[in-house]
């Protein structure tokens, strides 16, 4: 897919991160737009600019990354790519919890980091155009709708806010719907990307996180079902 166009958000308190990231994904057609703190990139994400991207560090003064995050999804789904030096298995979970979509470590790959955009870029693109024409309310249990068309979550009528990682990761199950879904099978399908043992991690707190949305009880799933030694399952 040509990203010539897109638009990214960049945000970090470091000036000499931001002018490295614009020059490369500006070199690559990218519109850039900067942000130096979290109160600024708050305003910028949510003004109805129209970024298909935002790439936010997580150690920022006043703000940081993880609220800037939770702000933004407050009225906004727009994907989220934490780059951070931050790189604890807990910062990850603080970072998918509150509505990232990926996350990439410093230093980083200059190629792994434009991979990661273009991806992240074109299934929200993609999702978005195959269920244009679509209408179709499915109950996934006698509390639950799923809209796929308008990609959103109805909990006993009141609508529940998932990432797009999130609605991705459950419209998987339910397009597989009874059968039992291996984690390789479901990061190389949602995430794009070849399946490595350490993305079990990742894949294990994103299913926490739907559950914690989706459950009554998430001690005793009964939506999103854990096959032990095989997978999950949606019936």
């Amino acid at each position: 897919m040509e990203m010539s166009g897109k638009k990214v958000l960049i945000v970090d308190d470091d000036p000499n991160i931001r002018e490295v990231i614009s020059v490369l994904l500006s070199s690559e057609g990218y519109e850039v737009d900067a942000a130096e703190n979290g109160e600024m990139a708050v305003e910028k994400a949510l003004s109805g600019s129209g970024f298909d991207i935002v790439v936010l560090d997580i150690m920022m003064p006043d703000m940081d990354g993880i609220e800037v995050c939770t702000r933004i999804r407050e009225k906004s789904r727009v994907p989220v790519l934490f780059l951070t030096a931050k790189s604890q298995d807990q910062d990850k979970v603080d970072a998918y919890s509150k509505g990232g979509d990926d996350f990439l470590v410093k230093p980083f790959s200059q190629t792994e980091l434009l991979m990661k955009i273009k991806s992240l870029i074109r299934r929200h693109t993609e999702y978005d155009k195959a269920n244009a024409g679509e209408d179709s309310d499915t109950r996934l249990s006698d509390d639950i709708v799923v809209d796929t068309r308008k990609r959103s979550v109805l909990k006993d009528g009141v609508r529940i806010s998932l990432t797009d990682k999130e609605f991705d990761i459950l419209r998987y199950f339910m397009d597989h719907r009874g059968e039992v879904v291996q984690n390789k099978d479901l990061y190389e399908n949602v995430w794009g990307e070849q399946y490595l043992t350490s993305a079990g991690n990742t894949i294990m707190v994103h299913i926490l996180n739907l559950r914690k949305k989706l459950e009554q009880d998430v001690s005793k799933p009964e939506i999103i079902k854990t096959v032990w030694g095989k997978g999950y399952r949606v019936d």
